[in-house]
C-alpha cells in the first residue's frame, strides 16, 4: 500500500510497503530504494539513493552532479504511524510523521499498468461507467424498480419497499461523506436492490467496514422507528415495514461477498493475515451455495458469482493491497458493531412476529427455518 507522499527535488517521492517489511521507494515513478520482506524487522528502515542533478556554469556548460539522498522512517503498524526524516545530501529537508487519519485522506498514485486490449469485460465496465455518467438512468431505474415491485406485489408494497432501499443506500452514502469522499448519488436496480456510488476509492479497511456497516444501520433505525409508530398508532402497514425491513438488512449482513456483511467479513479477517482471509472469504461463499439451493435464492446465487471474483481478486493483489488493514481495536470494534446490529434487526422481526399476525410473522418463519 502507499504509506508516503512527500516532495523531494520538485518531484513525488512515494513509499509503498506490506505489513510483511517490502518496500518500495520511487522518485518521479521510477523505482530509486527496494526493501525485502524481513520477519524480523523492527519497524526502523533506511532507503539510500543518489540523484543526478544538472547545473549550470559561469560559461552556460551544464554541469552534472550526483546527489545523494537518504530516507529514514520508522513504522508502527498497530495503531498506524510513520516517522520520516529526508536528507539530501547530509542536510535534514522534511521531518514529520504521518497517521491512520492522513492515509484516510491521501490520494493514492495508480500503478503504471501495461495497456490491455479492450475485451468483453473491458466494454461492459466502460459502459457501466457511460450508465453511472448520466443522470437519468437513476430516474430510468428508480421508475423500473417502482413498476418491477408493484408487477410482483402491489404498489403499497413497492413504495414501501423502495424507501427501504434508499433509507439503506442513504446510510452508505452518509459514510461516503464523512470520510470526504465524493459521492455520485443511489441507484435503484430492478429486481437487485440498490447501489450507493462514490467517484474515490477506500484508502483504509476501517472506512470499508464503516461504510458497509452503515447501511444495515441505517436500516435498523428505520425499523426501530416504524415499530414505535405501529406502537402508537397500531398502523398495521408500519410494523409490516419494521419487520421485512429488518429481514431485508439482515438478509445484506450475510458474510458473503458481495454483500455488506461479506466485506466486514473481509476487512476483519485480511487484517489478521491473508490466509484467514481467504479461508473466512470461502466459508462465507459455502454458506452462501448454501441458502441458495435450501430457499432457492437466484439472486443470492447470482450475487455469489461476483463476490467469488472478488475474493479471487483480494487474494491476488494480497502483497500489494492499498487498503491500510484494521488494528486490533478496529477488529473489535467492527465485530461488536456488527453483531449488534444483527441482534437489533433480529430483535425488530422477534417482537413484531411474536404478535400472532400470520403475515407479519412471515420473516420470524423465515429466521427460524
Amino acid at each position: 500500500m502507499q504509506l508516503l507522499r512527500i516532495d523531494c527535488l520538485g518531484h513525488e517521492l512515494r513509499l509503498e510497503g506490506s505489513m510483511a517489511g517490502w518496500q518500495a521507494l520511487f522518485w518521479n515513478n521510477k523505482l530509486v530504494s527496494q526493501l525485502d520482506a524481513n520477519a524480523n524487522d523492527d519497524g526502523q528502515s533506511v532507503h539510500q539513493f543518489v540523484l543526478v542533478g544538472e547545473s549550470a556554469s559561469e560559461d552556460g556548460e551544464a554541469i552534472t552532479s550526483n546527489i545523494e539522498c537518504q530516507l529514514n522512517t520508522e513504522l508502527n503498524w498497530q495503531p498506524f504511524e510513520l516517522s520520516y526524516q529526508l536528507q539530501i545530501d547530509g542536510e535534514v529537508v522534511d521531518k514529520s510523521s504521518i497517521n491512520e487519519k492522513d492515509i484516510e485522506t491521501q490520494e493514492v498514485t495508480p500503478r503504471e499498468q501495461a495497456p490491455r486490449k479492450i475485451g468483453f469485460a473491458g466494454l461492459a465496465s466502460l459502459g457501466f461507467k457511460l450508465l453511472k455518467s448520466a443522470k437519468v438512468i437513476k430516474v430510468l431505474f428508480a421508475a423500473g424498480s417502482l413498476a418491477a415491485y408493484a408487477w410482483l406485489f402491489s404498489l403499497q408494497f413497492a413504495i414501501a419497499l423502495i424507501l427501504c432501499l434508499v433509507f439503506h443506500e442513504y446510510g452508505h452514502i452518509k459514510a461516503m461523506k464523512y470520510f470526504g469522499m465524493k459521492t455520485k448519488g443511489i441507484y435503484l436496480i430492478p429486481f437487485v436492490g440498490g447501489l450507493a456510488l462514490s467517484d474515490e476509492k477506500i484508502n483504509t479497511r476501517w472506512q470499508d467496514v464503516v461504510i458497509s456497516l452503515m447501511g444495515p444501520f441505517f436500516g435498523l433505525m428505520l425499523s426501530l422507528v416504524a415499530m414505535v409508530g405501529y406502537w402508537i398508532t397500531d398502523i398495521e402497514i408500519l410494523a409490516g415495514i419494521a419487520a421485512f425491513n429488518a429481514l431485508l438488512n439482515l438478509f445484506n449482513l450475510l458474510p458473503v461477498l458481495p454483500l455488506d456483511g461479506g466485506h466486514v467479513l473481509k476487512s476483519i479477517t485480511f487484517s489478521v493475515n491473508s490466509i484467514l482471509g481467504l479461508l473466512a472469504c470461502i466459508a462465507g461463499a459455502v454458506l452462501g451455495v448454501y441458502l441458495s439451493y435450501s430457499f432457492g435464492l437466484a439472486l443470492l446465487g447470482f450475487l455469489l458469482a461476483i463476490g467469488s471474483i472478488e475474493i479471487l481478486f483480494e487474494w491476488k493483489t494480497r502483497h500489494q493491497s492499498q487498503l491500510l488493514p484494521l488494528d486490533r481495536y478496529g477488529q473489535i470494534v467492527s465485530t461488536v458493531w456488527y453483531c449488534l446490529t444483527i441482534g437489533g434487526l433480529c430483535g425488530v422481526i422477534y417482537v413484531i412476529g411474536s404478535g400472532g399476525n400470520e403475515a407479519l410473522g412471515l420473516p420470524l418463519k423465515i429466521l427460524g427455518s
